[in-house]
């Protein structure tokens, strides 16, 4: 990169959320918004995007400002992202780009909604939906998954081929500007068939995707076949990102079912990142794994391992049963945007889990809570008196790495087998200690049920800018 790019980069035009280095994401003024998705299992009402307050000074803290609803139901809305981030400074001709427009997907429904948060951020509105025909004949896929701004478009990860077809799945792209659809990002995919997210390493003009399965295979819920028969997701596949050549494909080992979230370093050198796996079917222990880079290839290890808690039959629901235990269901993780901290869901059980990572392959617990879970059902600690459904899931982190915002559905179909008394909406944020490790409750931050409609809830996504949004162009 030249010093007249740098120079370009700091024109006093561009979008202040788009920041150069991680050090200045850090650095930023906190989010005094978060947006979250929420739908209707039942697929009778509207699914709707809540704006919530995050702003302790506001009179709007911690309660749903605004939400606005879709046309039309059976969305399920899931996984979203910002139209622009600070990946756009590496790119010629997007240096004014803007942080503008949230496109929401709807993993059941195949379409696409694109918000704006202009005029008003607090009160985003739909301005425009692509249906799923213009998804397949473009691109070839259906059930969009998880959206990240970076170059050349939009890298939009599906599930399903065309039509909902069981595949192969993989990345459609769009364009930043007028959210059209262009083509699949794959030029040559390899023995990649199985799809759920998509990130980088940007300077190293490296991609990674990772494997849940096709939509005949999660879309009635978990399959007790598929998953003993190893018939889940097992690898990473790493490509090269301007082309989408496929480049190599490492096996978790398919004891190891469902390799779902990628987080890669924030640091534009590093050539590292974690990803977990869902469920282990020889002790139904969950794990994170760390890929770096050795030479021309990618080497991946296991680094954390969580076990199942054993579990009296008659506290288990119909699906556990047989096994008399809690699988830990590693569902997310999120790495601050200084990489030294990673926070992981434990779905199952409830529990969310800090670790100092600042030696990735040497990870450190220091803290951890829980809220609800299978079996114990832990209360908000400023609510006692109300047992939780769902469990700690969906994690976001602020970009400085203080604020940590949970929310407790993943998936409707596998919402039931899990937690088939249902699952009252609740988010809640916790307080983090970035210096030496910690987490508290924040007592004031507690919208559920009513709160959200009754909706289950499941991204965030915070204003200027997330932990999970955004890949940044220089170390300094």
């Amino acid at each position: 990169m030249t010093t007249t790019d740098h120079a370009h980069d700091r024109d006093d035009h561009r979008d202040p959320t788009l920041y150069r280095t991680p050090a200045d994401a850090v650095a930023a003024p906190p989010e005094k918004l978060a947006y979250v998705v929420g739908f209707d299992p039942t697929a009778q009402r509207a699914d709707a995007l809540f704006t919530v307050g995050t702003d302790p000074e506001s009179p709007v803290y911690g309660r749903v400002i605004s939400h606005a609803e879709l046309p039309d139901p059976g969305n399920e809305l899931h996984h979203f992202g910002w139209n622009a981030c600070s990946s756009a400074l590496a790119h010629a001709g997007h240096h004014h780009a803007t942080r503008r427009y949230l496109i929401v997907p709807g993993l059941r429904s195949s379409r696409l909604h694109v918000f704006d948060t202009s005029p008003d951020p607090a009160r985003p509105h739909l301005v425009k939906v692509i249906e799923p025909e213009e998804l397949a004949a473009k691109a070839g896929y259906s059930r969009p998954h998880t959206l990240h701004c970076g170059p050349d478009g939009m890298f939009l990860s599906c599930l399903g081929g065309a039509d909902g077809a069981d595949g192969p799945g993989g990345v459609a792209l769009l364009d930043h500007e007028s959210f059209e659809v262009l083509r699949a990002w794959e030029s040559d995919r390899g023995p990649q068939r199985l799809a759920y997210d998509v990130w980088w390493h940007l300077r190293q003009n490296i991609a990674v995707t990772s494997e849940w399965g096709s939509p005949s295979m999660v879309e009635d819920g978990l399959v007790p076949e598929l998953l003993l028969g190893r018939q889940y997701g097992h690898s990473l596949h790493f490509w090269e990102l301007d082309s989408g050549r496929h480049l190599q494909r490492v096996d978790l080992g398919d004891e190891n079912q469902m390799v779902l979230e990628l987080r890669p370093a924030h640091d534009p050198e590093a050539t590292w990142g974690f990803a977990n796996t869902v469920i282990n079917v020889e002790d139904l222990s969950a794990s994170v794994w760390l890929w770096n880079r050795k030479g021309e290839d990618f080497v991946v290890r296991k680094v954390i391992t969580i076990p199942a808690e054993p579990a009296q039959t008659e506290d288990l629901p119909p699906a556990l049963q047989p096994f008399g235990a809690v699988p830990p269901f590693i569902t997310d993780i999120d790495l601050s945007v200084d990489d030294q901290w990673l926070y992981v869901s434990a779905w199952g059980t409830g529990e969310l889990l800090q670790y100092d990572v600042s030696d990735p392959f040497r990870p450190r617990q220091t803290s951890s809570v829980r809220l609800g879970g299978v079996v114990g059902r832990q209360p908000f600690p400023a609510e006692p008196d109300i047992p939780l459904t769902g469990g700690a899931q969906m994690v976001e982190l602020s970009r400085d790495g203080r604020r940590v915002y949970l929310t407790n559905s993943l998936y409707s179909a596998w919402d039931a087998q899990l937690y088939p008394a249902g699952i009252d909406p609740w988010m809640v944020k916790l307080d983090a200690d970035p210096s030496h490790g910690g987490l508290s409750f924040d007592s004031r931050f507690f919208p559920h049920g009513p709160d959200f409609l009754g909706l289950r809830v499941h991204q965030t996504r915070l204003q200027g800018g997330d932990a999970s949004s955004d890949s940044y162009c220089y170390r300094r």
